[in-house]
Order: structure tokens, then sequence, then C-alpha cells
């Protein structure tokens, strides 16, 4: 008897899939475990794998529809058997993309300025196509922005594959690495001579939407700022990265930054919580979530055990998750489980802003830029580099007056490093 192919839920929180494309196609011969598909999560791209010995005997969804968990995406059987049509009525609620807008423009008023200009393409990766590398490599090159020239193959006869294009969006210094907050290509593309463009909603966008939904409108938000003097921490980062050498990796004011709230959070567990249904989860481990924007919207890696990690250990580990985040190659269990996150939007010269919480979670801080500042030192005006800092709490957890604690420890922790060691 035919074996069915369901869209599985492929992450925790998954509810419809995107088939992105179809690795197998219909009259291939397929085992179980080897790859049928790449479908879209909420979170990352994942593999639909196959279930069963057999032909792919039928191939109900075309690449680009939208599957809700659970329904049936193809049939596995031998040669000949009889599979239900691709109009069964199980298929009713998959949800093709729909094409981008493409309207006739109206004449504009006379009020209305002239459309500008097109924005700049950006630069393509290089030419995938004079190296040897996998279909599927070659996708996530281009989309990662890496230089597949640079990569070397661990495939056959020196092949590049998946790993491979992973291994280097994860090193920069072995390809290039997308910017820390690609722009979306259907922004980037703007087609001339249309008022609009309706471009649908990607998972990892849809996500986002009712996250932001659930966390800002029911949770109680309430915000705490405090202005911490960064120049011991950016002292103690130059001695660490002279010493650990151009092979060592470097250390960013980021790994400290997480360094310091997984230990301030070990002191004060009363920020380290989960809010449940009808309980608080006070959390004995530390595991912070590190926000990542990727092209379509934001990730959030999780350090685990932060705590018990050194400022090196940390700094690998979220170079990595950083780069596999932004080719949306994450396993569910490297986004899911924190007990609290850190944004940090100071690389692009923000001053101060606040972070929505990610529920359960009860607190999250959002990190600014570090600035050269004249400040008061006894009698005269010195110059210091100084960051600001605001935590954004739970009430239904965290009271004022016990964010304001916490806060003073990791201020303590970042104006003297030394701190971390007691």
């Amino acid at each position: 008897m035919a074996t069915k192919v369901h869209m599985e839920a492929l992450s925790p929180t998954m509810e419809e899939g995107r088939l992105v494309k179809w690795t197998k196609h219909e009259g291939d011969a397929v085992k179980s475990g080897e790859t049928l598909a790449e479908v879209e999560t909420d979170k990352a791209v994942m593999e639909l794998v196959a279930r069963a010995d057999g032909l792919l005997l039928k191939v109900m969804v075309p690449e680009g529809t939208t599957v809700p968990v659970g329904n049936v995406v193809a049939w596995i059987g031998k040669p000949g058997e009889k599979v239900d049509g691709a109009g069964s009525t199980e298929q009713a609620a998959a949800k093709p993309a729909p094409a981008a807008a493409a309207p006739k423009p109206a004449p504009a008023p006379a009020s209305v300025p002239a459309p500008a200009p097109a924005p700049a393409p950006v630069a393509a990766a290089a030419d995938a196509t004079r190296v040897k590398a996998s279909p599927l490599a070659k996708r996530i090159a281009k989309e990662a922005g890496v230089d597949l020239k640079l990569v070397q193959g661990s495939g056959p006869g020196g092949r590049v594959i998946k790993r491979d294009v992973e291994a280097g969006a994860a090193h920069p210094s072995t390809a290039g690495q997308p910017s820390a907050a690609p722009v979306p290509r259907s922004v980037l593309r703007a087609p001339s001579g249309v008022p609009y463009e309706d471009v649908p909603l990607t998972q990892i966008r849809k996500t986002i939407a009712k996250r932001l939904a659930a966390s800002i409108g029911p949770i109680p938000h309430f915000f705490l700022t405090t202005e911490i003097d960064m120049e011991r921490a950016a002292e103690a980062r130059e001695a660490l990265n002279k010493q650990l050498g151009e092979e060592g990796g470097k250390i960013s004011f980021n790994d400290i930054i997480i360094k310091a709230v997984a230990l301030a959070l070990v002191q004060h567990r009363a920020c380290n919580a989960w809010f449940q249904e009808d309980h608080i989860r006070y959390w004995n481990e530390v595991h912070i979530g590190m926000a990542v924007a990727i092209e379509d919207g934001l990730i959030t890696p999780v350090i685990r055990s932060a705590d018990m990690k050194s400022l090196r250990e940390i700094g690998a580990e979220s170079r990595e998750l950083a780069g596999r985040a932004r080719t949306r190659r994450l396993k569910p269990e490297e986004y899911t489980g924190a007990t609290f996150s850190v944004s940090n939007l100071g690389m692009f010269d923000i001053d101060q802003f606040t972070a929505v919480i990610n529920p359960p979670e009860a607190g999250i801080v959002a990190i600014g830029s570090i600035v050269a500042k004249a400040v008061p030192d006894a009698d005269r005006i010195v110059v210091r580099r100084r960051l600001r800092l605001t935590m954004s709490c739970d009430h239904r957890v965290i009271d004022g007056a016990t964010g304001a604690v916490f806060l003073r420890t990791l201020k303590q922790m970042l104006e003297n490093p030394l701190a971390m060691l007691l």
C-alpha cells in the first residue's frame, strides 16, 4: 500500500510550512530518511524526509505552496500503485503563495511627486556555475552571499556541498558573510512603472507578527534604562584580543555583555524566569537568547549555560549560531528554550531603544552604541566610552525594584570586569 507523505511539524511552533523546493521528483526512487523537499518553517528552512522506501509516485503540492501541518504533500509506493489525485479534499487547505501584484498604474495626481529611482541592485554572490557544487549548496551560497570560490569542498571530487557552505557562512575569514541586517530581496527589487507591490508573508514574518501581538498586548511591559561606563570593559577586550592573536577568534562587546548578563542572572534568579498560565518558573540554568537579524525578520539563537562558558567559548558559539541563523539552518533546539534575551543594535549607531519581551521569558535587555562622551570626574571633565542599556520587564514576574537591583549588578560587572570573577 502506498505511503502518504505528510507536512510534518519541523519546529515546535510550526503550524504550516511553505514547500520551497522538491529535491526528489515523480518517478525517483527514494529511501527512508532521504530528503524529499526543503520546507520553510516559521524559523528556518528544514528538510522533509521520506518515511518509507519506494518510488515518489505523486507530488501533490507544487513548489511555493503553503501547507498546514498534517496535510498530504506526496505519495511513496511501488510502481503502478494507484494514489489519490491532486484534487483530494485533504488538500483544500493548501494555500499557494499569491503572485506579486502588478496593477496598471493610475495617473498620479499633480501633488504626488514622481517615483524615486529604484535602488541600485545589490551585488550578487560570485558566479557559482564555475565551481563544482551541489544545487542545494549553490542556492544556500546565493542566499547567504557566500563566494563558492572561497569554499573548500568536502564532497566527492572536491564538490562543495551544503555543510561546506554553512561552515563558510559561519567563518567570515574564509567566505563572505551577509550584513548584520540584510534587506529583504523583495524590497530591493523595486519594479518600475507600478505604484506598489504585494509580497506574501514568509513563515517567519507570520510568526513574528503573532508573537509580537502575544507579547506587547497581553504582557504588561515596563522599562528601566541605565548608562554604563564601558572604559574598563573596552580595555579588557583589547587586552584579551591581543592575547588571543589572529588565530584565536575575537571577543566582541556583545560577548562580554552576554557573559555579564548571564552572571547577573545567577545572582538575581527572580529575573531568570518564565511566566506560565498558573505559575512562575524560576530557572536554575541560564540560557541567553541572542537576537540576530536575518533577511526577513529576527531569530534568537540560544547560548546555553552562558554563565558556565568562557568569553572565548561564547564568542565562538555566537558567531557560529549567527552564521547559521542567517542561512536559515538552525535546528529547533538551537533557537528555543532561552530564559532571558539580549538584543543589540549598537552596531547601527542606535543610542537607545526598547525591546519587546519574547514570551514566556520575563525580561530582555536592549543594547545601544558605545559612544565616547565627556563626563565629570572629580574637578575635571574626561572622555569615557559609555553605553545606554534598557531592560524590558514583564511586571507580572519582575517588580521595579527587582529589575533595578539586577541592572545595578549588571552595571557593576560591566564597569569592573574583574567583578565577573567573584
